[in-house]
């Protein structure tokens, strides 16, 4: 529920497009409140993908305040995250009801990005165990050729908001963790498509640390309060873009 409104979502997509004047060697999405999706994706121009924080598990009806695929797709947005754990823990998502959006999500021609985590840290036996959980649950039964245009999000959920941010270590052993479960459940070549992103706490101080590594381990960020501030925000795409 940020920006608080028009004006300041407006002064926002324009400061990171002006910020944005030279090519940066970097894939940037932005996710507004729908409301403010269109103004802001006309804003931003083409350099910039738009995503939606959510969407309905149901294709059309009568579901009231609900906002289906197809009409983010009319809207021109790109991309969908999904089971982010605001929306599991406030609004009481489950795997299936993520499952059901991924499905709504890719028939529309949009992207998924699936977000999974655990919610207390160091919790070494208990995490891997919710990290297949959720996945295989969210992907289940779904046509392994969609799921080749899906974008997985890390984020532990003790990290988000509190200024203090997982390790590069340990989300590189969590990005190789989850790249093995993906192999599992839909194979090699697959697997290989699908970017990995780390969430939670990230500045423009750590985020390339999350990215550097001799293996592959974390393909990209979510960003979350940082990107409220645009010189922030840039900041972070100017890290990763020169690393």
């Amino acid at each position: 529920m940020n920006p608080a409104n028009h004006r300041e979502a407006s002064n926002l997509a324009r400061a990171i497009r002006q910020g944005l004047n030279k090519r940066l060697r970097v894939d940037i999405i932005v996710a507004p409140p729908f409301l403010f999706i269109s103004e802001v994706r006309s804003l931003l121009g083409q350099n910039v993908s738009v995503a939606a924080q959510d969407v309905a598990p149901f294709s059309a009806g009568a579901y009231t305040g609900a906002v289906s695929a197809t009409m983010l797709k009319y809207l021109g947005v790109k991309a969908v995250l999904i089971g982010h754990s605001e929306r599991r823990r406030f609004f009481g998502e489950t795997d299936e009801v993520v499952h059901q959006k991924i499905k709504m999500t890719l028939g529309a021609g949009l992207r998924p990005i699936l977000a999974i985590g655990e919610e207390l840290p160091d919790s070494h036996d208990v995490v891997p165990r919710v990290l297949l959980d959720q996945l295989t649950r969210s992907l289940a039964g779904i046509p392994k050729k969609k799921l080749s245009h899906l974008i997985v999000a890390y984020e532990p959920v003790w990290a988000i908001g509190s200024g203090k941010a997982d390790t590069p270590d340990n989300a590189t052993r969590r990005a190789i963790y989850i790249r093995k479960l993906l192999t599992k459940l839909l194979g090699n070549s697959i697997a290989d498509r699908i970017p990995i992103l780390y969430g939670g706490s990230v500045t423009s101080k750590n985020a390339a640390s999350f990215l550097v590594n001799d293996i592959r381990g974390m393909d990209g960020l979510l960003v979350g309060g940082a990107s409220l501030k645009a010189e922030e925000f840039l900041a972070i795409a100017r890290a990763i873009s020169s690393r």
